[in-house]
């Protein structure tokens, strides 16, 4: 798929290159079964609670991105990309929340599960720690993979889904501007960017579209701490 208009150079060749990678997460087990609304409620749950745990660190690293941001356009669209990972999208959670009976401290006491706490801790150090570019690369997959995914169960979901909540927000217009948006940043920063570098940010890419494959998978399968 990967048809966003503001794909560029750099952003083209990412996809490109972890297509394979989409391609499997497309068609996992967890989102065949939500694209035919035969997903069971359990393993939605823990999905949905894990999600809401990772926004907050997701949250945390847009808002280290802003302010890493050389320009003042891209500062503002990144503070405005971490209030929606906790406001607009707490939303979308509180909803289903309400659905499963989770309350405020039901979801405190849930510990972030193996792929959620590697994915959080992966990607705050990315933000403090590497160069704006960099924190670029590891955060797209989140923003394109989301709407690739949304889009593709939007075209064969039945209306009467049960997760047509969360189908219609990654599928939406809404959206599909923050990616198109975070495309161009990114591509933006990959200019001028010394090979070495453009070289970190398809590896930072590259783990973030695992983590993407992993957290699905975790939620699945109920991977949980052995101790």
């Amino acid at each position: 798929m990967a048809d966003f208009p503001s794909a560029g150079g750099f952003t083209q060749e990412a996809w490109a290159r972890n297509l394979a990678a989409y391609e499997t997460i497309r068609t996992m087990p967890f989102n065949a079964e939500l694209a035919d609304g035969s997903l069971s409620p359990e393993r939605f749950r823990r999905y949905i609670v894990q999600d809401a745990h990772y926004l907050i660190g997701f949250g945390r690293a847009l808002a280290l991105a802003a302010a890493k941001a050389p320009h003042p356009d891209r500062i503002v669209q990144f503070a405005r990309g971490a209030e929606t990972a906790i406001v607009v999208e707490r939303a979308l959670h509180g909803g289903f929340f309400r659905d499963y009976g989770i309350d405020a401290a039901t979801f405190s006491a849930t510990p972030l599960s193996p792929a959620c706490d590697h994915y959080v801790a992966w990607l705050t150090a990315t933000a403090y720690a590497e160069p704006y570019e960099v924190v670029l690369g590891a955060l797209l997959p989140c923003f394109w993979i989301y709407a690739e995914v949304g889009r593709d169960i939007f075209a064969r979901a039945s209306p009467d889904n049960p997760y047509r909540a969360w189908i219609d927000t990654y599928a939406g217009e809404e959206f599909g501007e923050a990616v198109a948006a975070m495309i161009a940043a990114t591509d933006e920063a990959a200019t001028g960017a010394s090979p070495i570098l453009r070289d970190r940010m398809h590896a930072a890419y590259a783990h973030a579209t695992r983590l993407e494959y992993g957290f699905w998978e975790g939620a699945y399968r109920d991977v949980s701490w052995p101790l």
